[in-house]
């Protein structure tokens, strides 16, 4: 994709990220193939260069996964690569260090030895000067020249065979050539190509010796090697100027230095591979009680309490052995003492509730004689009445929320699952919160109900959760409509309940559910509440394997919403219908914007659902296991889920739950009237 085609950021017309459209800069395409995934994990652009990229990181990613869950890896391969940098470092120094001593070496003795020659070929050139000047020497001078150049170079290179080689240029112009004054070299040397033309000017100059380094170049084949080269500028016996080159060659030093780097390089390798294996058993010795202490750890959260780290030694790790074994103990102490005290609290409420079942019925009969004979009695003692009735059934409604409570808290909720269509329970509710809704002046309004919403889940406690929050939105929704949506998408079905009335504080939505907890407790309950209402429901979600939410802001009303899994046994990945309606101040402030709503649109994609920036995330119901449960069992608190009974098997069950006992040891025949009594009304 260019950049050309590429849309602009809003709020700057014609830029992208901050560049002007349109530039192509040398390192732009570079910039676009790194920018646009490659370190991000994807790329931009052709689907065959995604699919190599693709390909490329695909056997990378277990290497990375590896990297980054292995301390031992990490700290191994750090040691590897900081001693080979080290290792490369010294050697780099040493082999200096060593290569600059051969060559000063080389230099000084072959200085030393060129400074004799030059003297040696002076001396020969002034003692043949001499003899030139006497009787016959002007017979033949430029053959007493040639054949003194030659001798001269064969007398030098005699005393450094092997050791060096001497070559002689003319410096005169081509009539010296004519007179058969050429270049001379011993030892086959090709002088054209050993000589450097650099070093004949600065002899040419004739400021004396020069050297430089250069490659010895043979005539008969033989291979080139690195040498020395040494010269200056003579005068022959006719006082003619001339060049004389000593060349040394390096072989040796050349030689010498590679034994040292091969020395290097071995010791080198062999101390990177010892500090790695030093780094791992030392590393070792550290991870491996940690790497016991964390299998312990996933153990110790697994419910296996019992659990301990095998100690040996006194020192730091068998120190921090011992004092994870004492927090081990300890925490199974509390723990235990914790069950304990959760079992002795769920006994009393159990205990309680089935006791004050008799003397409640009791009660119940004689409240309901002295207020069917309330007109015979004055004012006053009929309004009694009248308020001991009223009190009486709020008593068997808070009496069968705590028996429901004890019920789950005990484990020993039962799910009766069958396909359902929320739209009938739905109607049900609706029906039932009408008189409600009429003395409030709230009307409540469906929507989504075109369509079935088939659900397998239990009808009873489904429409319950649902009365639930219909009924708290009538309360608390001020005389406002009231919503109430369904929806299904992938594998989860959703109801969720709208109000536009008081709404919830920042910090209420995670505290809704709490037991016996109100938003306002100044706030007098209409429906005679208990405040239970919301935490059975939301055990009730549990039940389910399903999630019960809640969203709201100060002064902009409420939402609730209730996601089931289509099936029983099927997990849930999200929810149809999104925790935060559209109609929240946020999402209207981005719509006017021009924004997307922050992805209230997906459907049954993402578990968490966007929340308000002031009231904070949602509560994230996650499911609850206590105890061993059935293989068969939904997530949530252990509770079996068992088939719904038919007609012919419906009075058998009832027999059979009347006389089953419950957790504490008693009947619970008469828990299915009380609960019945109990569903009537549930407030905050």
């Amino acid at each position: 994709m260019s950049r050309d085609s590429a849309a602009s950021a809003p709020g700057q017309p014609g830029t992208r990220a901050g560049r002007p459209v349109g530039r192509k800069t040398t390192g732009s395409r570079w910039g676009q193939f790194t920018e646009g995934g490659l370190l991000q994990g994807g790329v931009q652009g052709s689907p065959v260069l995604r699919l190599f990229m693709r390909w490329v990181r695909r056997p990378l990613l277990p290497v990375m996964r590896l990297w980054r869950r292995n301390i031992q890896l990490k700290v191994v391969v750090t040691t590897l690569l900081m001693s080979l940098g080290v290792v490369l470092l010294l050697g780099f120094v040493v082999i200096g260090q060593v290569r600059n001593g051969l060559l000063d070496a080389k230099v000084k003795a072959s200085q030393s030895q060129a400074t004799g020659g030059f003297t040696v070929a002076k001396q020969e050139a002034d003692s043949a000067a001499g003899a030139d000047d006497g009787p016959g020497s002007d017979e033949n001078p430029v053959q007493n020249v040639s054949g003194w150049m030659s001798a001269l170079v064969e007398s030098l290179s005699s005393g450094g065979q092997g050791a060096f080689s001497v070559v002689t240029l003319s410096t005169a112009s081509a009539d010296n050539d004519s007179r058969g004054l050429g270049p001379r070299a011993s030892g086959f040397v090709d002088w054209s190509l050993s000589v450097p033309e650099d070093l004949r000017d600065r002899v040419d100059e004739g400021a004396g010796a020069a050297q430089s380094y250069t490659r010895i170049f043979y005539t008969n084949g033989q291979a080139s090697q690195p040498a020395l080269i040494i010269g200056t500028q003579l005068n022959d016996p006719k006082n003619d100027p001339y060049q004389l080159y000593y060349l040394f060659p390096l072989t040796q030093e050349e030689k010498s230095l590679s034994l040292v780097k091969g020395t290097l390089a071995t010791a080198g390798l062999f101390v990177v591979v010892l500090l790695g294996a030093i780094a791992w058993l030392v590393v070792r010795q550290v991870v491996t009680p940690v790497r016991m202490a964390a299998g312990i750890a996933e153990r110790l959260s697994a419910g296996r309490l019992q659990e301990r780290m095998k100690v040996t030694g006194e020192d730091d790790i068998a120190r921090l052995g011992e004092a994870f074994n004492k927090m081990a103990q300890n925490l199974q102490l509390k723990i235990q003492q914790l069950e304990d005290l959760s079992r002795m609290q769920r006994r009393f409420v159990s205990d309680v509730s089935h006791e004050l079942r008799t003397p409640l019925t009791t009660v119940r009969m004689a409240a309901d004689v002295i207020h069917d004979a309330r007109v015979d009695f004055d004012p006053m003692t009929a309004r009694s009445a009248e308020l001991l009735a009223d009190q009486l059934d709020r008593f068997e409604t808070l009496l069968a929320d705590l028996l429901e409570i004890s019920r789950f808290d005990a484990g020993a909720a039962a799910l009766e699952a069958e396909p359902i269509d929320l739209r009938e329970v739905v109607r049900r509710v609706v029906s039932g919160a009408e008189p409600l809704a009429d003395r409030k002046g709230t009307h409540i309004q469906v929507v989504g109900d075109q369509q079935p919403v088939v659900a397998e889940a239990d009808a009873r406690r489904v429409e319950r959760v649902l009365r639930n929050l219909v009924v708290n939105a009538v309360e608390h929704g001020e005389g406002k409509d009231v919503v109430v949506k369904l929806a299904a998408a992938g594998g989860a079905v959703a109801v969720a309940v709208r109000d536009y009335g008081v709404g919830l504080k920042p910090g209420e939505a995670t505290r809704v559910f709490s037991r016996f907890w109100r938003a306002d407790p100044a706030r007098a309950r209409t429906t005679g509440g208990t405040g239970l209402g919301l935490s059975i429901a939301l055990e009730d979600a549990r039940l389910h394997g399903g999630w019960l939410q809640a969203w709201g802001e100060p002064g902009g009303g409420s939402q609730f919403r209730l996601t089931l899994p289509r099936t029983a046994d099927e997990p849930l990945r999200g929810s149809p219908i999104p925790l935060e309606p559209k109609d929240s101040r946020r999402n209207r402030g981005l719509n006017d914007a021009g924004l997307p709503l922050g992805g209230t649109q997906k459907l049954a994609t993402v578990p968490a659902q966007p929340v308000s920036e002031r009231t904070g995330p949602p509560p994230m119901i996650a499911p609850r296991v206590t105890g061993a449960v059935d293989p068969a069992a939904l997530p949530g608190n252990g509770a079996r889920v068992v088939p719904r009974p038919t007609a012919e098997t419906r009075g058998q069950s009832a027999e059979a739950a009347q006389d089953a006992p419950s957790e504490d040891g008693r009947g619970t025949g008469e828990q299915p009237e009380q609960l019945k009594q109990g569903e009537e009304s549930r407030g905050r």
